[in-house]
């Protein structure tokens, strides 16, 4: 049993380098059983967040802690229980897939060898052949196969399918889907590819400038924000003074509005108030990302 309820846990965390604050107060809680996605355009923090959960960078303040124990003291038998796949793997160029298998097993008690041949064949890595020459999709692939062989406890992925073609990263998401189907195996996976997490993540966490600007479950989010098709008889003013408005196009006697905190007692008021039509437009999950990275505190106005 661990200490803590949380498998991934940061407190108040904060990273700099020099005299750029990179990690600005981050709380992030995640229980077991949970895959959450990290999305954040580049530069906001993921991987140094990352470096930090892992123990890879100290905390300049606030805390980082993995399976219950802060990550700056994690022993062997706590590091046992993480997978971890980088931006970019570091391989040893000269070993075969075969002996960099053999190699990187030999540090796990709790290597699952018939689940690493698996996801050997599974993803078609040629095992005779040295690491160097090969592709940098394939080396991806080799990296996801050395994180996922001892079926971790706590899996951290950063941008992993990136190099992957689409098969293979099919075949990952679903290894993913797999190593969670219990309720054991937690998940905390940082990529641009929205379409991916909104398939195996129950969960996103979004990072803007350092600071962590959300984090709940995908669908409340998309219950929460939706975009608003306003038409009224008359032009609209300027400023609709809609609360939760992340961005706002007022062209004469229409608008649309994408809002934070839509309800079905807020659209009624709309209409009333505005004497106006409304259409409520269900948002993607990248959709979503991009207007609540781009929000503006005022609203726009297009031809007026």
């Amino acid at each position: 049993m661990h200490e803590s309820p949380f498998v991934i846990e940061t407190t108040g965390l904060v990273k700099r380098f020099g005299l750029r604050t990179v990690l600005d107060g981050v709380t992030l809680r995640v229980p077991h059983g949970q895959v959450i996605g990290l999305l954040g355009l580049n530069g906001s923090g993921k991987s140094t967040l990352i470096k930090c959960l892992l123990g890879l960078l100290r905390p300049d303040a606030g805390t980082a802690a993995l399976l219950g124990t802060d990550s700056w003291q994690l022993a062997a038998p706590k590091k046992a229980l993480i997978g971890y796949v980088p931006q970019e793997a570091t391989l040893y160029p000269w070993l075969t897939v075969r002996q960099t298998v053999a190699y990187v097993s030999s540090f796990y008690p709790g290597w699952d060898r018939a689940w690493g041949e698996e996801l050997v064949r599974r993803w078609d890595l040629p095992l005779g052949h040295p690491v160097g020459p090969l592709s940098v999709g394939q080396k991806q692939k080799l990296a996801l196969v050395l994180a996922l062989g001892h079926r971790p406890e706590v899996l951290i992925l950063d941008e992993p399918v990136a190099s992957l073609d689409p098969v293979a990263r099919r075949w990952f998401l679903e290894t993913v889907l797999e190593t969670v189907a219990d309720g054991v195996g937690t998940v905390l996976f940082s990529t641009h590819i929205t379409s991916d997490l909104e398939r195996i993540a129950s969960h996103v966490a979004l990072l803007r400038n350092g600071r962590l600007e959300f984090h709940d479950e995908i669908d409340a989010l998309k219950d929460r924000i939706k975009r608003l098709r306003i038409t009224a008889p008359v032009d609209l003013p300027r400023d609709l003074r809609l609360p939760g408005t992340l961005r706002s196009v007022v062209s004469g006697s229409q608008a649309i509005v994408t809002l934070d905190g839509v309800s079905e007692p807020l659209i009624a008021g709309i209409r009333e108030r505005l004497s106006a039509d409304v259409v409520v437009d269900d948002l993607n999950l990248e959709e979503i990302f991009l207007e609540l990275h781009d929000a503006e505190p005022a609203a726009a106005t297009v031809g007026r």
